[in-house]
């Protein structure tokens, strides 16, 4: 604390206050309604569609497409839910007295970012435990498929013996192959998705390989070696698409979380301002209204 004096030698002390310049009840009626309005409008925002893709194909716009709408609503829900309590938190905070204007205004946008910032983070905890069931739901649900497939083809050989099973078959493939194609339909089910299995951690199959699976085609189904051959290239044809298309579906699934995340840091940051300058001007109004008091002289 400084102290100075005065020309005629008097003291002056600079006048401090003993109260804290933060006022949390303004701040927390205002974070909890922004809460509300932000729950009230997410909900909404699935109940009409807004958030949420339909599991049948045709009945909904595409994956980017949903995620930008999606994060446009989620900016205006930041933009109202945070203009409303910074409003309210302005309103609700008592007059200050014998403070600056600029004080004023300084608190008020502090009182409105801190609403904002509670508000944020209780809404963020509340998703995050949301995704996290939904997420815990999904990986419960793909354990069960894999589960099942895991038995459906337990005859094969499993992920780690899948390396060695191949190039044992490639060892004791026989020089005649059409001769030696396996008879019984597992065995050749299991070598087939083995060739496949191999092909596909690698990225492509060998033409040997082709040339032995349209043997084996040829060999259980009656066709000729060029229809089969056939057969082998269309199939194979038909897997390559099916990973370029997952490829692309992922692609697109990273560009919409990519645009989501933008979106929704660009909308924070302007929530935040919103909340600032709603406060402010709530406090503005507040301060508007002067209550006097009339004492008669004596």
């Amino acid at each position: 604390m400084s102290v100075s004096m005065t020309g005629s030698g008097e003291i002056a002390t600079p006048v401090e206050s003993s109260k804290s310049a933060m006022t949390w009840g303004p701040i927390f009626g205002g974070a909890a309604a922004a809460i509300g309005v932000t729950l009230i409008l997410l909900l909404l925002g699935s109940g009409v569609g807004l958030t949420m893709v339909s599991p049948w194909s045709g009945q909904s716009s595409s994956l980017g497409t949903v995620g930008v709408t999606a994060a446009i609503w989620l900016v205006v829900v930041q933009w109202l839910s945070s203009g409303l309590g910074g409003y309210i938190t302005g309103r609700l905070r008592t007059k200050w007295a014998a403070v600056h204007t600029d004080e004023v205004f300084f608190r008020d946008t502090a009182h409105g970012f801190i609403s904002w910032a509670l508000a944020t983070i209780f809404v963020a905890g509340f998703l995050a435990s949301s995704l996290t069931s939904l997420a815990g739901a999904g990986a419960q649900a793909v354990g069960s498929a894999a589960t099942a497939a895991g038995t459906a083809v337990s005859s094969t050989a499993s992920a780690a013996d899948l390396p060695t099973a191949y190039f044992t078959d490639a060892l004791l493939r026989p020089e005649q192959a059409r001769a030696g194609a396996p008879s019984d339909d597992t065995a050749a089910t299991a070598e087939v998705s083995r060739i496949l299995l191999n092909g596909a951690a690698a990225g492509q199959i060998p033409d040997d390989d082709k040339a032995y699976l349209a043997t084996i085609v040829s060999a259980r189904t009656g066709l000729s070696e060029a229809d089969a051959r056939t057969r082998v290239d269309t199939v194979l044809k038909r897997i390559d698409d099916a990973k370029v298309a997952a490829q692309k579906a992922a692609d697109e699934a990273r560009k919409a979380a990519a645009t989501t995340a933008l979106l929704g840091a660009l909308s924070l940051l302007i929530g935040a301002f919103i909340a600032a300058a709603a406060a402010a001007f709530g406090g503005s109004q507040r301060d508007e209204e002067e209550d006097l008091i009339v004492t008669s002289r004596i």
